[in-house]
């Protein structure tokens, strides 16, 4: 047995026509970890769905219910940056599949929950298993596709998955809720799972791991209470208010706490994010670009469903089939513009152009009334939304990850999903906000009835829908001032044991 330095893939098998030098091996490990990241994805919305129903029958009430969906993202963001960085010295492949088999069991645990006790430890046991999970299908991503002909082809797929899972999301909650039970919508998982576990065992390799794995603790435990308390401090805005001491407390002492990670990290011989990785304007900027997608993603999949459910009578299924065309629009810009557009024009380009893509498209949902047509009134806006918002992610997602060591691609990934987690607590929070002063203003300065009470419910949606108009543009203006119009460069591959 050798250790050698593949640049190809983590495939196992042997060289030359073996299946670690295979070209279509590479796709099959594509399909592998899409799988995996649809999977993560949609679990973010398909639980929303079915929320209701979950309620009804374990009974619990109306204040607990968020911590259903609070417990996950929790889990999930505080925890990011650690299951990303344990990826890269104790083996990829490992965390990955340790995080399949762990979200699979949560899942279980969570469909057969009796009570409301044991489905928040399930979904907090799904944000734990999930911070395992997506960082390191992002950094198989990453180092397996280091060819700069495949590079492109394979984010735009990758990224076209985590677009469109929020609204897949949607449209399976409905589908199995309405024809089966809520209890689906967490077993379907064990689906998901079982396919990319076996996928997984037979494709990926063993990676070499040459070094005793070091681990930064003090930065570990800093940066993972930081994002906690950011995160708890936004989602307990929703229930309570901005100048609720708890919340306030909780979002100071994660600034506090974020001021304290980057200073250890500056001085700490191995650190859990080498600050490098954020320094660099292509990276940095396309961080911050995803960050910007969190935050409008959310208004979009929050408030847009609200609107077809409440405003004008959608059902859960014929909701989820609505938002099709923004999940074409995404594949269908993902998997064209970093092959045909990145080449010619450029990241900044892309990205910027993008946003203003999306942000005609949200745009055009702020003029949503109670008698609105899907065809002529809400389908353009989703599929521009879709067009621009593809674009962005793909770019994003490869520029995140560009000319990265295969040492350092496992905390590059969790910072790209730390970053959507991050910007959709944020964008929760005080879209919930501006919604509801939006609604009860509108009440205020119109007469008291029905109609009244429905066309506020519109007034707050579409409030929301305008600031991610403007989260949009926002993300346009400071894409083109951070990062560079120059050509991305490929990652690193990983070294692999040769049998």
């Amino acid at each position: 047995m050798s250790t050698t330095f593949d640049r190809g893939a983590p495939v196992s098998g042997t060289s030359g026509s073996g299946r670690r030098g295979s070209h279509a091996v590479r796709w099959w490990v594509l399909v592998v970890l899409g799988t995996a990241q649809l999977m993560v994805t949609l679990d973010a919305t398909v639980v929303n769905i079915a929320l209701p129903a979950a309620q009804h029958d374990l009974g619990f009430s109306d204040g607990s219910r968020q911590w259903v969906i609070t417990g996950y993202a929790l889990a999930f963001g505080s925890m990011l940056l650690l299951g990303g960085r344990l990826g890269d010295p104790f083996g990829r492949r490992t965390t990955f599949v340790t995080g399949l088999v762990g979200f699979a069991g949560a899942s279980v645990l969570g469909g057969a929950a009796t009570s409301f006790d044991i489905l928040v430890t399930a979904r907090v046991a799904q944000g734990l298993f999930a911070a395992l999970l997506a960082p390191a299908a992002l950094s198989l991503l990453s180092v397996t596709f280091t060819d700069p002909r495949e590079r492109p082809k394979a984010f735009g797929v990758f990224s076209a998955l985590a677009g469109a899972g929020g609204a897949i999301g949607l449209l399976l909650g409905g589908m199995l809720t309405e024809w089966a039970s809520w209890r689906w919508v967490m077993y379907v998982n064990v689906v998901f799972a079982a396919v990319a576990l076996i996928g997984a065992v037979l494709l990926l390799a063993k990676p070499a791991v040459t070094g005793r794995p070091r681990l930064d603790i003090p930065g570990t435990l800093v940066v993972s209470a930081a994002l906690f308390a950011v995160v708890y401090g936004f989602a307990h805005v929703e229930s309570t208010r901005w100048t609720d001491p708890v919340s306030l407390g909780s979002m100071v002492a994660g600034v506090a706490l974020l001021a304290v990670f980057v200073w250890l990290e500056s001085r700490v011989a191995h650190p859990l994010l080498p600050l490098r990785l954020v320094w660099d304007r292509t990276r940095g900027g396309s961080f911050l670009t995803v960050f910007v997608i969190g935050m409008g993603m959310f208004s979009i999949f929050l408030f847009l469903t609200y609107y077809l459910e409440a405003s004008i009578g959608y059902s859960p299924i014929k909701t989820g089939l609505a938002f099709l065309p923004m999940v074409a629009g995404i594949v269908a810009a993902s998997t064209t513009a970093p092959s045909l557009l990145l080449p010619r024009v450029g990241p900044k380009i892309v990205i910027s152009a993008g946003f203003l893509v999306a942000a005609s498209g949200m745009g055009l949902l702020t003029r949503l009334e109670l008698d609105s047509a899907y065809l002529a009134d809400i389908m353009p806006g989703l599929i521009l939304l879709g067009l621009g918002l593809g674009g962005v992610m793909a770019t994003a997602f490869q520029g995140a990850t560009a000319g990265i060591h295969h040492e350092d691609s496992g905390v590059a990934s969790a910072l790209i999903n730390t970053g959507q987690q991050v910007g959709g607590s944020i964008s929760t929070a005080l879209l919930t906000t501006v919604a509801s002063s939006a609604g009860t203003d509108y009440l205020s300065s119109h007469k008291p009835g029905a109609l009244t009470m429905a066309q506020a419910g519109v007034e707050s949606y579409t409030a929301t829908l305008a600031w991610g108009a403007g989260f949009f543009v926002v993300g346009a203006v400071l894409s083109a001032l951070l990062i560079p119009n120059a050509p991305l460069a490929p990652s690193e591959g990983e070294p692999v044991i040769a049998h």
